[in-house]
């Protein structure tokens, strides 16, 4: 079951890559519980149940306010319990014209080839210091 989750989360991160938002959603249990980290800006709507509030309350909200949201070095852990943790980094410019490369981590934990919950951790300072206005 670990290797198939693994194969779950690559395919949602691929699918990130090449803009296939649906593929991405498709991974979703339809009652997902999404957490942005505390400090997060868009942490505002914790938790995000379904995946039509994540698309909305996060990855729409993403889209509108940047020139381009890219994850890099994507490094996926397998864990016990369903779960798999991701470091990756988010090399990203807001429409204010500023750049940011930041360190992050993916806690995800999935149920019957769905994810059940998300919960990320982020250099809060360093994402509210580049998408200031």
């Amino acid at each position: 079951m670990t290797t198939t989750n693994m194969s779950i989360i690559d395919g949602l991160y691929k699918a990130f890559a090449v803009g296939d938002v649906p593929a991405v959603l498709g991974r979703m249990d339809p009652n997902i519980v999404w957490n942005e980290a505390e400090g997060n800006a868009y942490s505002d709507g914790n938790p995000y149940i379904g995946p039509e509030a994540v698309l909305n309350g996060v990855f729409g909200r993403i889209m509108a306010d940047h020139e381009y949201f890219n994850l890099k070095d994507i490094e996926l852990h397998e864990m016990h319990n369903d779960k798999v943790f991701a470091t990756l980094r988010y090399d990203a410019k807001h429409k204010n014209g500023n750049n940011y490369d930041a360190q992050v981590g993916h806690f995800w934990t999935l149920k019957d080839g769905k994810i059940v919950t998300f919960q990320q951790y982020v250099d809060t300072k360093k994402l509210h210091e580049a998408t200031e206005k």
